[in-house]
Order: C-alpha cells, then structure tokens, then sequence
C-alpha cells in the first residue's frame, strides 16, 4: 500500500510539471516575444512540437480513433488555445484564470452525468476552495466584467475540461507520445488560419525571441503536454483537471521573483488556499479515499 502511495504521488508531480511550465508561458510571451500576435504565438507553440513528435514516433492511430482524436485536439489544444487568448486580451488582471478555475468542477460534472461518479464531498469542498484562494490570489478590486471576455473563458474552461475528462475515456492504443504529437499536430493546422487572418506578420526575430518561442515549442508543448497526458492515462481526470490551477500559481511566483511584482497578505492566504485545494482534491481522488473520477 505504502509503495503504491508513493507511486501516485510520483506520478501527481509528474502531472503537475505540465501546468507549472505553461505558468511560465506569461513570463516569456510578455519579456522574449514580439507583442500582439497571440495566436502567431500559440501557433508556433503547438504545430511545430506536433511534427516533431509524430515524425519521431511514425504511429498512425486506428483510423476508427480519428474522429475522436479530432475531437480531442480541438478541446484540448485548438479551441482553448484560441479562447484562452481571446480571455487573457479581454480580461484584467487575473479574471480569465479565476473563471478557468472551475474546471475541476466541470470534470466532476461530467462523470456524474455520463459515468454517474457522485463526486465526493471533500472534492467539491476542495474545487470550490481553489477559485475562492484564485479570487484572493489574482483578482484586483474594480476588475471589469467584459461580456465577451468571460464567455471566452467559461468556453475555454469547458473545453479543457472535456478534453481532460474524454482523454482519459479514449485514449487510443498509441503511445503518449504518438498521442500527444497528434493532438498537438491537428489543434496546430486548426490555430494555422486564426494566425494567418488575426496576427499581423512576424518581424525579423532576434535570437531571444527564436529562444522564447523555441522553449514554447519544445519545453511548454513537446514536453509539457506529454506530461499531461501521460498523467490524464494513470490519474483520475478530476485529480488532472486541479493540477491546472498550478499555471497561474506558478505565473504569479515567476512575476514575483523575476519582475519584481508585488504580493500582498491577501494573495499569500489565496496561494496557500490554492495549494491546499489541489492537494485535498488530490486526496479525495485517491484510492485510498476511495476516488475513481
């Protein structure tokens, strides 16, 4: 039992490399990349790493697999890419994440309407205490509302959480990293048109900037995304989806120590509220509480 402990909680900090590499997606995209061309940037992120690794692995799925595999580059990668940003553009300060932080509610949503997993007390208590530590950590007074804005997000919220939660559903039998390539190769060919008709044009990029978006690629998807999936295969969805919560942590504590950005007594109460939601959901995942979702 002891030895199966250890090796949840291995594979959990496995999982949760993932969420705190894409924290440092902020950091780079606003201090190494050209400006205002967020999907150039999400583009570059995705399609480059999903060649990379389909090249490197050459493992076609079934084909019976390819309209769910379709399906799941769309939630997982295209859709919420191109959501996020629209969010992050049109919401203050830390909105876009509070309102993405109900995705460990959406999962457990799921699984009790189409596999009737009751989600336990402990994990709703947990899920909701996470967006309440997010509202403390990253929300200013006065933060505006935008309509459009927040649709975005919830959008963005329900598609990751249906990615996360049909991942682990139809997985199909391919390696994780023929699995992941693929859905980073597709959700890439879906962000190709949103660059090309949003963005204005690269300019001539410095070697800092060929360095930021080469980390995109080969360490915040290639790696990071592997990561996840590798994680949504061996851990209950709901436990996967709270460990999202770690990248606008993780943005914060980067802004902190690099920038100099400030954090005051009340955000502090909320990173710890954040760190205490996603080990208690951790927890209530877990077999030895008797979690299964």
């Amino acid at each position: 039992m002891a030895e199966h402990t250890s090796t949840r909680w291995t594979e959990v900090l496995l999982t949760a490399l993932a969420p705190a590499i894409w924290g440092s997606t902020y950091i780079v995209a606003t201090e190494l990349l050209p400006p205002d061309r967020p999907f150039t940037a999400a583009l570059l992120r995705c399609l480059p790493a999903g060649l990379l690794l389909t090249l490197f692995v050459r493992r076609l799925p079934a084909r019976r697999d390819w309209g769910r595999l379709a399906l799941l580059s769309a939630l997982n990668i295209g859709f919420f890419q191109a959501l996020l940003f629209v969010a992050a553009y049109r919401l203050p300060g830390g909105l876009a994440a509070v309102v993405g932080a109900i995705q460990p509610l959406l999962v457990m949503g799921l699984a009790w309407a189409l596999d009737q997993r009751r989600p336990a007390r402990l994990a709703v208590g947990a899920a909701l205490l996470g967006i309440v530590g997010m509202a403390a950590l990253l929300l200013s007074p006065g933060a505006a509302w935008d309509p459009v804005g927040i649709a975005a997000a919830l959008a963005g919220a329900a598609c990751m959480a249906a990615g996360t939660f049909l991942a682990r559903r139809w997985r199909p039998d391919v390696p994780v990293l023929a699995f992941t390539g693929w859905q980073l190769l597709a959700g890439g060919l879906i962000l190709l048109p949103m660059a090309w008709a949003i963005d204005p044009p690269l300019p001539a990029l410095s070697a800092l900037q060929l360095l930021g978006y080469l980390y995109l690629s080969l360490v915040g998807a290639l790696l990071a995304y592997a990561l996840w999936f590798r994680g949504i295969a061996r851990l209950p969805s709901v436990a996967v989806s709270s460990l999202g919560l770690l990248s606008p942590l993780t943005a914060v504590i980067l802004g902190w120590a690099l920038l100099g950005q400030s954090m005051t007594g009340l955000s502090l109460v909320g990173l710890l509220m954040v760190l205490g939601s996603i080990l208690a959901v951790q927890w209530a995942a877990s077999p030895e509480a008797g979690g299964k979702t």
